[in-house]
């Protein structure tokens, strides 16, 4: 199994333990919460910052497609665009990765071998986790076999509304066991969780557990990402890299679907976290429409000109 950290040896000895501890975390304001995050959502950025801003999303997503008729040729094609997302401009990034079903991960492994985009699969029976742990790691394995570089995994929601804190972290340290070199992004579906004070919680007991990244949401749910869920829990991972010095990703996913928005969590994570996660190796955006609108604003930068919708493909 992965090492606990010291820190957290005591926390994590029981259940009982675990959530004295998870309690024992500071309530959250709800009121100061979404008044920051809405004030830092009308921040205003130049045309040559928003041109930066613009390429750093596009480099931070995870284009996504995760649909019961996802097809071997939409994989590629998704990889393609990944790659080159604007074909008619050679200095457009690539974006980060590319995000699919166990199932596809070798077709998008073949499709971008070479090209540095990563291949994310997501795991653990999603997008509901309603599965036996062994069904959950065989999942991690088969993706990880296939040749992704990150698991993108659920958590236990009902376990963990039930006070079965232990139940979760086990969980998580085993999945992330199951996924060896890969990066792990644990998904807390925050819109089931009901309360802020349950998402701090999560966060605090995904970053424990080992998560290498902590992501909002499935997308497949009616609540998915949101600035506030969002900068909640970039405060989460600024305070546990303070105590622990260990950096965590962030990602929201689900919900996310304009330049507009993309810029305003960019923001988010400046301000709350610093430069130093404006990166795609530590901040991701869930995404498949949102590349598209951070291409129609390139090349509206670029050109001075709005092309349309018939400028970019549909995904």
């Amino acid at each position: 199994m992965p090492t606990i950290t010291p820190a957290f040896a005591d926390a994590t000895a029981s259940d009982s333990t675990l959530r004295r501890y998870l309690h024992g975390l500071p309530g959250v304001d709800a009121v100061g919460l979404e008044a920051r995050a809405a004030a830092l959502g009308t921040r205003s950025i130049k045309t040559t910052a928003k041109a930066y801003a613009i390429d750093l999303a596009i480099s931070m997503i995870d284009l996504t497609t995760l649909e019961g008729a996802d097809t071997p040729g939409k994989v590629r094609a998704l990889a393609a665009k990944a790659v080159r997302p604007d074909p008619t401009d050679r200095t457009t990034p690539a974006t980060a990765a590319v995000c699919v079903y166990p199932d596809m991960a070798e077709t998008a492994v073949a499709a971008l071998a070479g090209s540095g985009v990563k291949v994310a699969s997501v795991a653990t029976a999603f997008p509901a986790g309603r599965a036996a742990l062994g069904v959950k790691l065989a999942d991690t394995r088969d993706a990880v076999a296939a040749g992704a570089d990150e698991i993108d995994m659920v958590i236990d929601r009902g376990a963990f509304l039930a006070g079965h804190y232990l139940k979760v972290y086990e969980e998580i340290r085993a999945v992330k066991e199951a996924a060896g070199a890969a990066r792990l992004k644990v998904i807390f579906e925050t819109g089931e969780l009901s309360t802020y004070d349950n998402i701090r919680r999560a966060s605090w007991l995904g970053m424990i557990a080992g998560a290498d990244f902590i992501k909002t949401s499935t997308g497949k749910v009616g609540v998915n990402a949101t600035p506030a869920n969002t900068l909640l829990m970039l405060e989460a991972v600024r305070d546990f890299r303070a105590q622990t010095g260990v950096r965590i990703g962030v990602k929201p996913a689900g919900g996310i679907r304009s330049t507009k928005d993309a810029v305003k969590f960019l923001v988010l994570v400046n301000e709350t976290v610093g430069a130093d996660w404006l990166d795609n190796h530590w901040f991701r955006f869930g995404a498949s429409s949102l590349l598209n609108d951070l291409l129609m604003q390139r090349q509206k930068l670029s050109t001075g000109r709005y092309s349309g919708p018939d400028y970019v493909t549909v995904d």
